[in-house]
């Protein structure tokens, strides 16, 4: 499902990853600063590899060598970050219906009903982002996500700003995502319990 052979520089990072896993939820873990997130930006093309090769379920998303290098907009990709980064000009139902912003052309497989009801958030949908916990806004930032209509489901730590009861109240709403939409999807973490409670294999990066 996923393939991906890059060489990666940022600043006074350089490093060599490899990774080659039919397993479909795939956590990476590692120390900070080990690349865990620069991994995640070049699959998204927030960051452009010095060369090497991304595919997902058979889809080339970059090859140095065949001059490949598709633009954010059309990697199908679904970004959660650590933040939930919500715009908060915007209530619940405006920020999850701009992620079909990204998703013009594409055949729908996530429908704005569907996702409310997945991820729990229909009484929230008038709610202003300030007005949210840290676990609410998690979830509407992956509902937005879903709405992009995502071939793969990329998570940096989205647990990582929350206290442990948040932590708890957000896990089994991810594993009803992560077992109703069937979507790859890339973890990074640094709790081993959410690791195994979620992820079919697990590469670290040192």
């Amino acid at each position: 499902m996923l393939s991906l052979d890059v060489h990666l520089r940022r600043g006074g990072f350089a490093r060599h990853v490899r990774i080659e896993e039919d397993a479909r939820i795939v956590a990476l873990v590692g120390p900070s600063g080990a690349g865990k997130t620069t991994v995640l930006n070049a699959i998204a093309g927030l960051l452009r590899p010095q060369s090497g090769r991304i595919e997902v379920d058979g889809r080339v998303l970059y090859d140095s060598a065949r001059g490949i290098d598709l633009p954010v907009h059309r990697r199908q990709v679904g970004y959660v970050f650590q933040d939930a980064r919500l715009f908060p000009h915007l209530d619940v139902r405006g920020n999850l219906l701009y992620g079909r912003h990204g998703a013009r052309g594409q055949e729908r497989r996530f429908e704005l009903d569907t996702v409310v009801d997945l991820l729990g958030i229909g009484a929230l949908l008038g709610r202003r982002t300030a007005n949210l916990s840290g676990g609410e806004a998690q979830r509407v930032a992956i509902g937005r996500a879903l709405l992009s209509q995502p071939a793969i489901l990329l998570l940096d730590e989205p647990l990582s700003a929350l206290d442990e009861a948040r932590r708890r109240e957000l896990i089994p709403w991810l594993l009803r995502v992560r077992d109703a939409t069937r979507l790859p999807m890339l973890y990074v973490s640094h709790h081993a319990g959410e690791v195994r409670q979620l992820a079919d294999a697990v590469h670290r990066l040192e």
